[in-house]
């Protein structure tokens, strides 16, 4: 049913709705809320600990006033709360409040506090009268991601019409109920309806706990299907250790590490086997996978075999296509690369399509182009996706279905507990590459709060004037009504204040591919000296000269996240240092920030995000990229992932077609 079909929808309601991704009805109830807001209970400003939403019952204490400036008009006055505690008021192009306001006068006041020093202020905050709020109490809002133009009230008055037209909702369900049942899930229209709109935290956890089973559900009976396909299936080709990675080998400046050479052996063992290697080389941030790729890579062109490397990202394919060009003319090897990327010309491509159809390009080097109908390859043998939890489980198999039966390997710097790992990787043997390569500096880190940020920038300029780039991480959108290039821009503008004389530019999500590349590009060939960025940056570029990243708002990214941010940086030879600053003064934030800043080991550090994540906590904007999923989180919900395994093998197991059919059916929707 078309949008325009709700009440209140027109034509340009409709375009926004559109760029927001959402172009029918019944893709309304998977549009999930980012966030929530909680209407609790008031509190005192004294127990106000950090930064963030809040009610206050307070009493006007001084008279208002009103400032006029160029482009807006500032209104502000002082209140107090029932300790005397004081606090400033800040109204935005809001005069009218002036009348609003009565000294001696009592009001509930809700907004967002943010507490610099002694002065805590709240902006834009709301009105209430004791009753009034009393109506409000416990209310649960759902916050929606958005596209400008795009209101949150917009959002929820369609998806409430949604729901309001469901006539039969038990035909959503895709689960027998003893299944229901055995698994402690709540049916799945009232955790659709309810994730939208809960009638309390319990009923939201619920809600939330039964689609993050669904997500990993519909990725299992995928990666069972993958496994199905491909777990038996003979070695077409063959491909041994060949002269030229082991003359390159010799010939590296380094010796590989333990866990290289094994990790290298075991691929060699693999594809001189009897049949098709499915492997994952899980490696934290530099320890060198690559290399090992591109050594297998030489094995298959030696024996005959074409091989193709897919990136996630154009800066990416663009690098190791660049590697490889370097080692290859270094060591005077007679292989052709090829590179081939959705930015490049039409006679580009085309050239790029004949050498790689006609057997000339023996390395194909890319993005998901590569996967693409019009690409035919000569005699692929062997398949590498680099960056693997940024390519869903389709694409997976995508690049390998380009061949016969070629190898496949999958190369992650995510390091994934591996009881979890076991079960996302189903399809694959697992390698782990987990040693630093030798005379590798450990990244110096440290955790500080706001007040040190202007060391911090000082810090910046010192290394700057070594010659050396910075990261700055952008602090996160919790704003419904900013945008993500807003907030970049916003920050870039200040720090381009608080460092003068270095060139700094922004970069976010939300920007064209070809300007996030042409920026990402121009970093890496040092015109950019501080890139201030969202968490886009997190995969996908390589600069050895940046030695600096600043997080800001560490506490609110989950561990592992902050380890992938952290990785950017320590990439070179000079020594790196990481900078977390955090605004919060919780106990549980220091406890998890003291494990990122006193460790490097990515493989601890994800282990200990899966023990300190409980089930609920995934309040706040989420911001991690793991594997693709919506909603459910690896790590959050490590318990709904047994559980879809569990389930996923048990329909498998028992040969419940119409399940699984049905099952196929509703997750294609849903993922």
């Amino acid at each position: 049913m078309k949008l325009s079909s709700l009440k209140g929808i027109g034509q340009k309601t409709e375009q926004l709705f559109t760029k927001a991704g959402i172009t029918d009805t019944s893709q309304l109830p998977y549009y999930y809320p980012r966030s929530y807001d909680i209407y609790k209970e008031p509190v005192l400003i004294s127990e106000i600990d950090e930064d963030g939403i809040y009610t206050l019952y307070l009493s006007i204490a001084s008279d208002v006033e009103v400032k006029p400036m160029k482009k807006l008009t500032i209104t502000t006055v002082f209140a107090v709360d029932e300790q005397n505690e004081r606090i400033k008021l800040t109204w935005f192009n809001m005069p009218f409040m002036k009348g609003a306001l009565r000294r001696g006068y009592r009001y509930m006041v809700r907004g967002r506090v943010v507490c610099r020093g002694s002065l805590v202020s709240m902006e834009q905050p709301k009105l209430y009268t004791a009753a009034e709020y009393e109506l409000k109490l416990h209310y649960i809002q759902p916050i929606y991601p958005l596209v400008k133009g795009l209101t949150n009230n917009m959002v929820t008055k369609a998806v409430t019409q949604y729901f309001a037209m469901q006539n039969n909702p038990e035909e959503m369900e895709y689960l027998p109920k003893e299944l229901i049942e055995r698994y402690e899930l709540k049916p799945l229209y009232e955790a659709i309806k309810y994730i939208h709109f809960p009638r309390g935290i319990n009923e939201m956890q619920e809600s939330r706990k039964r689609l993050a089973f669904d997500e990993f559900f519909g990725f299992m009976m995928k990666l069972e299907n993958l496994k199905s396909q491909r777990t038996y299936l003979e070695n077409e080709c063959m491909i041994h250790e060949g002269g030229y990675a082991a003359r390159l080998i010799s010939e590296l400046p380094y010796q590989l590490t333990e866990p290289q050479r094994k990790a290298y052996d075991e691929m060699v063992a693999d594809m001189s086997g009897k049949h098709v290697m499915n492997r994952l080389i899980q490696g934290d941030v530099g320890s060198g996978k690559t290399i090992i790729a591109v050594l297998a890579l030489l094995n298959a062109v030696e024996a005959g075999f074409q091989g193709a490397l897919m990136a996630p990202t154009e800066v990416l394919a663009k690098q190791h296509y660049d590697t490889v060009c370097e080692l290859l003319k270094k060591h005077e090897f007679p292989v052709t690369p090829v590179l081939l990327v959705g930015s490049m010309s039409a006679s580009q491509k085309k050239k790029a399509h004949e050498q790689i159809k006609d057997g000339t390009a023996d390395i194909i080097i890319g993005t998901n182009a590569l996967i693409q109908e019009k690409v035919e390859y000569n005699n692929l043998g062997f398949v590498v996706t680099d960056e693997q939890h940024r390519f869903g489980v389709n694409q997976r198999g995508g690049l390998a279905r380009k061949g016969g039966h070629p190898h496949v390997c999958v190369m992650s710097a995510t390091p994934i507990p591996r009881t979890l790992a076991i079960i996302l990787y189903g399809d694959l043997d697992i390698s782990i590459i987990n040693a630093m390569p030798v005379g590798r500096l450990p990244i110096k880190n440290a955790v500080v709060g706001e007040e040190y940020r202007p060391n911090a920038y000082r810090f910046i300029m010192n290394q700057a004037a070594l010659g050396h780039q910075a990261y700055v991480i952008c602090p996160m959108v919790e704003d419904n009504e900013i945008s993500e290039s807003e907030n970049v821009t916003d920050y870039t503008v200040e720090l381009r204040k608080n460092l003068p004389g270095l060139t700094v530019e922004g970069l976010h999500g939300q920007m064209a591919a070809d300007t996030k590349n042409d920026i990402m590009g121009r970093f890496a060939k040092g015109e950019i000296q501080v890139l201030v960025s969202t968490t886009v940056i997190e995969v996908g570029i390589n600069v050895p000269n940046a030695t600096v990243m600043l997080i800001e708002n560490a506490e609110k990214f989950g561990l592992a996240q902050l380890h992938q941010l952290r990785g950017r940086v320590g990439r070179g030879n000079a020594q790196s240092y990481c900078i977390f600053v955090s605004t919060s003064k919780k106990e549980e934030a220091k406890q998890r920030l003291d494990i990122i800043g006193k460790s490097n080991d990515g493989f601890y550090i994800a282990e200990q995000d899966l023990k300190l994540r409980g089930p609920g906590d995934f309040f706040g904007i989420r911001q991690s990229g793991d594997m693709s999923f919506t909603l459910a989180d690896i790590y959050t919900d490590a318990d709904m992932l047994k559980k879809a395994k569990d389930c996923a093998d048990y329909i498998i197991e028992n040969n419940l077609q119409n399940t699984l059919k049905k099952a196929f059916s509703q997750n294609d929707v849903m993922l």
